[in-house]
């Protein structure tokens, strides 16, 4: 999986005065916007307002940045505003997630495309991860797969979101990585959201469940679900040091729900350089260390063309994958 490959850690701290001062930039915003392309209390919602809050605690803006919720199409609304009415707008940025670039792969902004705007940079990500229910007799990853590799039919997974949704890709991605050749065997049921699914999962109507790991803490520690395998680069700290990662178990599966932010494409270069490295002074950040803590975030630190080309394989693959199952034409 060529987008998925393990990420930088947390990076060294810059020079203070670059972390402190605004007066370093050729570009000094104005009144600065952040669109939460849904409504209030989601996660770009929150993504918004965190990164906005922290930026004025850090003195990297002069004034509270403000937050505009912008719902419909899943963030196509938001998107289409930004490319065809606010494409030079040096002062707004944009919450962004894997959701964004999955529907940008499946074309469901129609006439949009992620060239259209740019790419500033990743905050931290909530991995997938892949459990069943504590009495399952699959204690591994891999059994599980070499189960639904030998009979499709005996495996339903079950996640939040929708069919070509990123819970259901996670799923695809580690069968190819199992070595299954049609993806489209691969039995997925949709719900509404994770704690649905996890009642199926109980239930014994379904026999695995993927989602985000921040989803599955409460349910392991009520001893109802175990965790096969966390989908990240290497296995996460505190609490979730626990969950072994599909990688260590030899499938080199890596599922990032990302988040971050994009720009209108017609922002200039000495702004979007601005915004690459405030927002990179937030991830940099003790205090941000402790909302990712929080919040249930782990590292995911890409900034500018390395943020920009990790979003552009991540739509190329989830195109690839979603004409398989043909989700797309």
């Amino acid at each position: 999986m060529t987008h998925l490959k393990p990420f930088a850690r947390w990076a060294a701290p810059i020079a203070v005065a670059m972390a402190t001062s605004t007066s370093a930039f050729a570009f000094e915003p104005g009144s600065t916007e952040c669109i939460a392309p849904a409504g209030a209390g989601g996660g770009w919602d929150m993504t918004c307002r965190l990164v906005g809050k922290t930026m004025q605690d850090l003195k990297l803006i002069s004034s509270t940045m403000q937050v505009t919720n912008k719902a419909g199409g899943g963030g196509g609304a938001a998107f289409a505003e930004v490319v065809n009415k606010r494409n030079t707008d040096n002062n707004l940025i944009v919450a962004a997630s894997s959701a964004t670039s999955t529907r940008l792969a499946q074309g469901a902004y129609p006439g949009n495309t992620m060239d259209q705007v740019k790419w500033l940079a990743s905050v931290g990500a909530d991995y997938g991860m892949v459990a069943v229910a504590a009495d399952s007799p699959y204690n591994t990853l891999p059994q599980l797969m070499a189960k639904v590799k030998a009979d499709p039919t005996a495996i339903s997974f079950a996640g939040g979101s929708a069919v070509g949704g990123w819970d259901h890709l996670k799923v695809l991605i580690a069968a190819r990585k199992s070595g299954i050749t049609n993806v489209r065997t691969v039995k997925y049921v949709a719900f509404e959201g994770g704690g649905e699914a996890v009642t199926q999962l109980l239930a014994g109507k379904i026999q695995a469940f993927t989602g985000d790991i921040s989803e599955a803490k409460g349910f392991v520690d009520a001893g109802k679900i175990k965790v096969l395998a966390v989908l990240a680069p290497e296995r996460l700290s505190g609490d979730f040091a626990k969950f072994p990662t599909a990688k260590e178990q030899g499938l080199d599966v890596v599922g990032a729900n990302w988040r971050g932010f994009y720009a209108p494409g017609g922002m200039s270069q000495e702004a979007y350089d601005y915004w690459v490295k405030q927002i990179g002074t937030v991830y940099d950040s003790k205090e941000w260390k402790a909302i990712m803590a929080k919040n249930g975030m782990d590292a995911l630190n890409l900034r500018g063309p390395a943020f920009q080309k990790y979003v552009k394989e991540s739509v190329d693959e989830i195109n690839a994958l979603s004409r398989e199952i043909g989700i797309v034409k």
